[in-house]
């Protein structure tokens, strides 16, 4: 799940070398953190949340595969 996350981040951006996901496990839940340049913040997370949204939901699709709860949270 963190390489799927990273690849699609790091097509997104301009600076894939900072980009960072890091997995932490909260209360049964995946909790994935998005790191990047403060540049490509807006990138990632796009015109009022659309890509940030999207990114969630290819996560989650993919976590329901694998019956997992998931989060993404791009910090």
């Amino acid at each position: 799940m963190q390489e799927l996350i990273t690849l699609i981040v790091q097509s997104l951006v301009k600076q894939p070398e900072a980009v960072s996901v890091t997995m932490e496990v909260r209360a049964q839940v995946e909790v994935y953190e998005i790191r990047v340049a403060p540049d490509d913040m807006g990138k990632v997370i796009g015109k009022q949340g659309k890509i940030a949204k999207a990114i969630r939901a290819v996560a989650k699709a993919a976590a329901i595969k694998e019956n997992k709860k998931i989060s993404v949270d791009i910090v």
